[in-house]
């Protein structure tokens, strides 16, 4: 069998996916409540949760996206990287004003974990649109100071892979359809879970 790069390390099972939001609600709330962030000790943890991983932690409430913060990168154990997220995602995503205790009640949160990244075979904004995996891939462009990523998550909400290149470009800070010099984009899948924090 050949290996898949865009497959992530391993099937995050049921029992992984509770505690991963258990930890990212948990570390929500212990910052709202003392204003001081205690990420987990990997040591207290299994050992799938204990290797690096890359997250982007989601919440929103009623549809409304509150924040949204991640690595694309795994530096830190999986558990650690879930936890520092959420509560980037929760008080500095820059976008939005801190989520409150009322926001806390009712938002939900999802995990998305990335895979290893590939390139893209792409040599123009064309091959981008038509090489690109909808509702499958996530994307990453880099050119020069201009980097951003679209999370798969982001395919139900645009109608198709021009408009999901399109979305990118804008918010790199490119204008859609250029290709400038050293252009590179890398492609990802994610596997995500949710819950609502309230049933934490």
């Amino acid at each position: 069998m050949i290996d898949d790069p865009l497959r992530t390390p391993s099937s995050i099972g049921h029992e992984h996916r509770e505690v991963l939001l258990g930890v990212a609600a948990y570390a929500i709330r212990t910052t709202l409540i003392t204003g001081r962030i205690r990420l987990p000790d990997p040591a207290a943890y299994a050992a799938d949760l204990r290797k690096p991983g890359a997250t982007f932690v989601t919440l929103e409430r009623e549809g409304e996206l509150l924040g949204c913060v991640g690595a694309l990168h795994p530096v830190r154990p999986l558990v650690v990287d879930v936890a520092h997220n959420a509560v980037a995602a929760a008080f500095t995503d820059p976008r939005f004003p801190p989520v409150d205790a009322d926001d806390f009640l009712h938002m939900s949160v999802k995990i998305s974990v990335l895979s290893a990244h590939e390139s893209l075979n792409a040599a123009s904004y064309l091959d981008v649109v038509d090489n690109v995996r909808p509702h499958t891939d996530g994307l990453v462009v880099h050119s020069g100071n201009h980097r951003a990523t679209l999370l798969p998550s982001v395919w139900p909400k645009v109608r198709d892979a021009a408009s999901f290149c399109e979305h990118l470009w804008r918010k790199a800070g490119l204008v859609p359809g250029t290709w400038p010099l050293g252009t590179h984009v890398l492609r990802y899948t994610t596997e995500e879970f949710a819950d609502n924090v309230a049933t934490r």
